[in-house]
């Protein structure tokens, strides 16, 4: 039987729109080797056919290439998601709030920001997507608003939800893709284990497709100015480690709008990992808010945009306070079990509060205690 290109693409369509539906784990591991099961299919299928057709054999292993070159060409085949309506911050800004829950089959791992911007010479996005299914998702959107194509990416740190979906902005032709050398170089190191991660958390099957394209990202280190038409640029910035050790912010004065990734909250609990040094993130904020305008649009790596007193608010100083509560126990001869009693219940109504304060207090413990923080692979 041929099997024609167009079918054998409906079928995979089908295929994995049950799939998604279901939340079948159809793989034994979530290694960043693991090829394309439907591709697979079809060259076992060739396999067995060895000793009895012939050339079907050669057949289906040629269409099983063809739909590999076509998929790396079009970064994504499959369902387009139903994603959070955009908000629009200003003109010609727009911004999809990700849920403020932890990355999960339900959300499909989109729980940051995703922003895109339309200038005269073409649209710019921060933060690819968690991964290639979302980011396809959220380029359809762009494209019901705007006939003008994505010319610039860049992402606001190492982490998956940031940078997983990169692969389909590269396969598709954008050319243009930034990060912080730091980080472009952590989630080269890391792709692996964060692949795992969040393959485990949001789903094998919606991970799968991500590739490591970090060789294809223009670095920097600390502003990188980017002219995007019509006398308008925008600024690549970075003020210091903090919540990661490397980030990603972009500043648009004609717009007064700051994109802080994850170096800002609004309303969410914040999370710290074993690379969070919550001392130089509370420095990157001073620098961060002394840079810009006091009634500068703020879009948070967590939550809706919002002001700079809010942010303010909820992650200076939330860090403040509880830096403080920590070394009070530290100097009082607690330990780890007392740092956990702080009394955080002032923040109790934030998303995912239950699941980070009591760590946020040890990991916090942790550092000023020059306590080693193992490894966090997110």
């Amino acid at each position: 039987m041929a099997l024609n290109f167009e079918q054998g693409i409906i079928m995979k369509n089908v295929l994995l729109t049950i799939m998604f539906v279901c939340s079948f784990d159809v793989y034994a591991s979530a290694e960043s080797n693991i090829k394309d099961p439907y591709l697979e299919g079809f060259k076992a299928y060739a396999l067995e056919l060895k000793n009895m057709q012939g050339d079907t054999t050669q057949s289906f292993l040629d269409y099983a290439a063809e739909a590999e070159k076509i998929e790396n060409s079009v970064g994504y085949i499959g369902p387009e998601l139903t994603l959070p309506l955009p908000t629009k911050v200003a003109d010609g800004v727009y911004t999809v709030v990700g849920s403020l829950i932890w990355h999960n089959p339900s959300n499909y791992g989109l729980n940051n920001n995703l922003t895109f911007m339309e200038f005269e010479d073409g649209v710019f996005v921060f933060n690819a997507g968690p991964n290639t299914a979302v980011a396809y998702s959220f380029h359809q959107m762009i494209k019901r608003m705007t006939d003008k194509p994505v010319k610039w990416v860049a992402v606001e740190n190492s982490q998956g939800h940031a940078y997983l979906g990169a692969s389909y902005w590269t396969d598709i032709g954008v050319k243009n893709l930034y990060s912080h050398e730091v980080a472009n170089q952590s989630f080269h190191t890391n792709f692996s284990e964060i692949k795992h991660s969040w393959s485990e958390r949001v789903g094998k099957l919606m991970t799968l497709p991500s590739r490591d394209v970090t060789e294809k990202f223009t670095e920097f280190k600390d502003k990188l100015s980017v002219s995007t038409g019509a006398g308008e640029s925008i600024e690549i910035l970075n003020f210091g480690a903090g919540h990661t050790p490397g980030s990603t912010l972009v500043y648009v004065p004609s717009r007064n709008v700051l994109l802080t990734g994850d170096v800002a909250y609004n309303h969410r609990s914040l999370a710290l990992f074993a690379y969070t040094d919550t001392k130089k993130w509370m420095e990157t904020f001073e620098r961060m808010i002394a840079y810009v305008p006091d009634d500068v649009i703020i879009i948070p790596g967590h939550g809706a945009p919002t002001t700079v007193q809010k942010i303010k608010e909820d992650t200076y100083d939330y860090l403040a306070f509880l830096r403080g509560a920590v070394a009070d126990v530290i100097k009082a001869g607690g330990g780890e079990a007392e740092a956990m009693l702080i009394d955080q219940s002032h923040y109790k109504s934030r998303p995912v509060y239950a699941q980070t304060h009591q760590n946020n207090a040890v990991h916090i413990y942790k550092e000023m205690m020059d306590i080693d923080l193992g490894q966090s692979f997110e």
